[in-house]
């Protein structure tokens, strides 16, 4: 190795070089969520031109080649020279980072792409880019392509062809439309999802009322997404009214008033429309819409300049606060709260409910695990005003005066059953004795003190646990052992939950609480593995534990702590046992076959208790080799919706979804709109 060290051995990367070396840095992955963030980014574009009145219609493709276009009736990116860079702003725009209109107030009062990132790492992480800028009569194109440059010895990203050009097409359009097409040297899969696409748009839709936002998918035609041929990420999509190649249609008149009504569509609501207020206040903007239902968990979808914040952050606390303080009033106001009756507590009012925040504001800080918490505390105060004299304005109006007695009917059994869990919820949050002695000949604890190492495995069936406390390492794995099928929260009230002796036993072991008391810092386990057969009956209990996780554990799921242990489901072997072979699916069955040749056997495992320790280990238990792979939520709407139709007791709705989708032969048909990502770093759906 050279001890020479001077200023030659410096590299400078030029242009959007860094964005290709590094593209984690700027998307995250280059797994699916980095390739649709690369849509996103051109999305939040022509969505930005639209909250701010701009524009009122977004086109998006996917095209049959594998490209996408997004298309906007908005003002239209700027074609003059820029005076510094002495080239056109729209070679700027997609040259050079942190270069855009969104700095300055005077353009955008309010953006979800605040750094001036989007479209050049877009460009700089495709084939190739086009983009086509309809303005004064005018039609401009510009092409940027990426490719290795032989001359120079290395890839160039993002160069532009020629200059933007007016190509003589008279047109009475405006705005901007860019086709790009990922590249295959950077990501891990090119194929764009449409249930992805078409749930985040559908979301964007709700969320800018009277915005009309278009889908079509060329690669797939009506009938042959009906059949589900050629397209495995076939989820509950609009059919009514699609047209060949597949395309929808996405338009709210009523805004975030209908996405609540969405929200609940598998559900019993306590009063037929959503309660909705939009109002200022100190320059930031803020809607809400509100509409309980007979289930008993919270859900609060909360949204900054259209980005969800599933982390939550002041605008989420000065809503609640404003909720809580203005349905107080109205009960005392109404004799529906007696004189010495103590208020009720914000818990009580938010059983049940389902309510979408969206506020717009400028100079956003996002802060949190995953960059979805609001960290401007200037915000509280603004929304907490706006809840309070929109709630108040709202119970004024006759009309809303059965709708607010029910809330507080509904806060009166929740205050009912929150006195009567109290000691319950205290003995299975504390760690005393009676918490250890719940874990007494059920847990097999590990002797390591290190959260961040631990592994905790939950195993189906005290066989499988047997097995499993065989084939640990006592250092850093610990093995729960469930006895039946535990209970399904999905149904219940928080005291029945508590009154379960399984799920008491998983929140000892964990040690972090339950629902507004969970705190990460204090979990046990940095690894909580689910480990259950797989057939229906383990893919049940999968669901049954997921669903405990997200209503009443959900940042155990935000962070990352969650993952499924993926036994094989065979094994394929020679007689002597000099060639064995584990294959975790029917496909991969043929696979291992061919790869052990002539006289081979096969061994089916109908359960985790079939097999011996040392397989358990190998296959499963191993962190060098087992399948493990990751549960984290990508998208809190769709995956409440899942959960909700799948979980809860609407029939229909989940008839429906697994007439489309169920598919027991696959190790991840159990949760829909949930993201795996395996220990490796690939992700699938």
């Amino acid at each position: 190795m050279a001890n020479h060290y001077d200023a030659n051995d410096i590299t400078v990367l030029e242009g959007l070089d860094a964005v290709r070396l590094r593209p984690g840095m700027y998307i995250g992955s280059t797994g699916q969520s980095g390739l649709h963030h690369i849509l996103w980014e051109i999305v939040d574009n022509a969505i930005d031109e639209a909250s701010n009145g701009f524009a009122d219609k977004i086109d998006v493709r996917i095209h049959k080649d594998g490209s996408v276009s997004v298309e906007d009736n908005g003002r239209g990116i700027p074609t003059d020279i820029h005076p510094k860079m002495k080239v056109s702003a729209v070679q700027v725009v997609f040259t050079q980072l942190h270069a855009g209109g969104k700095f300055d107030e005077h353009n955008y009062s309010f953006s979800g792409g605040l750094h001036g990132v989007g479209a050049s790492v877009t460009n700089a992480l495709s084939e190739w880019l086009k983009v086509e800028v309809y303005k004064g009569g005018k039609t401009y194109f510009m092409e940027f392509h990426s490719f290795y440059n032989e001359e120079k010895k290395k890839f160039e990203s993002g160069i532009p062809v020629a200059p933007l050009k007016d190509t003589g097409k008279k047109t009475d359009k405006h705005g901007t439309r860019i086709q790009f097409l990922p590249d295959k040297n950077v990501f891990s899969t090119t194929e764009i999802q449409l249930s992805k696409v078409s749930h985040r748009l559908k979301e964007l839709a709700f969320l800018n009322k009277g915005l009309t936002i278009t889908l079509t998918d060329e690669r797939i035609t009506k009938n042959e997404f009906e059949a589900g041929s050629g397209n495995d990420d076939a989820m509950q999509l609009d059919l009514m009214g699609a047209t060949e190649p597949y395309s929808v249609t996405y338009c709210y008149e009523g805004g975030i008033a209908d996405f609540a009504s969405y929200l609940n569509a598998d559900k019993t609501a306590l009063y037929p429309k959503p309660l909705y207020y939009s109002g200022e206040r100190d320059g930031i903007l803020v809607e809400f819409a509100v509409q309980h239902t007979k289930e008993y968990s919270e859900n609060l979808f909360s949204f900054v300049n259209n980005i969800p914040t599933p982390e939550g952050g002041f605008h989420e606390m000065g809503f609640r606060a404003g909720l809580t303080r203005v349905l107080n009033d109205y009960a005392r106001d109404n004799k529906l709260l007696k004189e010495k009756e103590a208020n009720f507590l914000g818990d009580d009012f938010r059983e049940g409910l389902t309510a979408v925040l969206s506020i717009k504001m400028k100079n956003v800080q996002f802060e949190g695990q995953t960059k979805t918490k609001l960290g401007n505390p200037e915000a509280r105060s603004p929304v907490e005003g706006c809840t309070v004299e929109g709630l108040k304005s709202l119970a004024n109006e006759a009309k809303n005066k059965k709708s607010f007695d029910e809330i507080i009917k509904k806060a009166h059994d929740a205050a009912r059953v929150r006195i009567a869990a109290r000691q319950a919820k205290e003995t299975a949050r504390a760690k005393n004795s009676i918490d250890n002695l719940t874990l007494v000949g059920k847990l097999a604890a590990c002797s390591g003190k290190k959260a961040e190492l631990n592994e905790l495995f939950i195993v189906e069936g005290d066989s499988a646990g047997g097995t499993a406390k065989q084939a640990r390492v006592r250092q850093f794995q610990s093995i729960l052992p469930l006895r039946g099928k535990p209970l399904n929260v999905e149904k219940k009230r928080l005291d029945q939950v508590l009154a379960n002796e399984e799920i008491r036993t998983m929140i000892s072991a964990l040690g972090a609480g339950i629902g507004n008391d969970f705190n990460l810092d204090k979990l046990n386990y940095h690894k909580v593995i689910i480990l259950s057969d797989a057939d229906q009956d383990g893919f049940h209990i999968r669901c049954i534990l997921l669903t405990f996780f997200f209503r009443y554990m959900r940042p155990l799921v935000n962070a990352g702590h969650v993952y499924i242990g993926m036994p094989p489901l065979y094994k394929v072997y020679r007689a002597n046992n000099s060639v064995v072979e584990y294959a975790y699916d029917d496909d991969e069955l043929q696979e291992k076959i061919e790869k052990v040749g002539r006289g081979y056997l096969i061994q089916r495992y109908k359960g985790l208790g079939e097999m011996s320790a040392e397989q358990l280990w190998e296959t499963t238990l191993d962190p060098m080799r087992r399948n493990l792979t990751q549960v984290t939520i990508e998208d809190a709407v769709a995956a409440d919706n899942v959960i909700s139709m799948l979980m809860g007791d609407k029939v229909d709705g989940r008839k429906e979804f697994l007439n489309l989708n169920a598919n027991f032969n696959k190790q991840d048909a159990f949760m829909g709109r949930v993201k795996l990502k395996k220990e490796n770093g690939d992700e699938e759906e």
